[in-house]
């Protein structure tokens, strides 16, 4: 489904109001759902910020897409892996660790399912899964998507 919209669409539903919520001091609030990636333009050289949904578990930010490898955002750090991560308040310097593995990404998801069971079954529905997806269901969805997860670098 959200592989059938317009770029420009995409972006504009995706970003423009966690991108704004940061940008007026609500990133507290923000920062509960959504981060700040800053990636570097894989052919212009350029900063790129994306806002991203995010999950952190034992201090590492994962991050589904949900456009794929087709992410501008994902091609971006496969290019150059070192990012500039905001969530909320905190603001630090990290390395993006794209994880394509299924049985991986089939991990992952069945984290978020059960962290947020309704959200996630709306996004299961809209793939053509049913609300309570099989684990093989799951990992047949999972060998068309990509996980990255977010460390932060070393101090010093």
């Amino acid at each position: 489904m959200f592989d059938r919209l317009p770029r420009w669409a995409w972006r504009l539903f995706r970003f423009l109001p966690p991108r704004l919520a940061y940008a007026i001091g609500l990133g507290s609030l923000a920062g509960r759902a959504v981060l700040l990636v800053k990636t570097r333009g894989r052919r212009s050289g350029l900063p790129r910020t994306t806002a991203l949904l995010y999950d952190e578990m034992d201090g590492i930010y994962y991050v589904g897409s949900a456009r794929g490898t087709q992410a501008d955002w994902y091609q971006n750090l496969l290019a150059d892996p070192n990012v500039e991560v905001t969530v909320g308040p905190q603001h630090w310097q990290g390395y993006a660790e794209p994880i394509t593995e299924p049985s991986e990404v089939t991990w992952f998801l069945e984290q978020r399912l059960a962290l947020h069971p309704l959200f996630m079954r709306v996004i299961l529905r809209l793939a053509g899964l049913g609300p309570s997806p099989t684990p093989d269901q799951l990992e047949a969805y999972a060998k068309r998507r990509v996980l990255v997860a977010f460390h932060p670098k070393p101090e010093g």
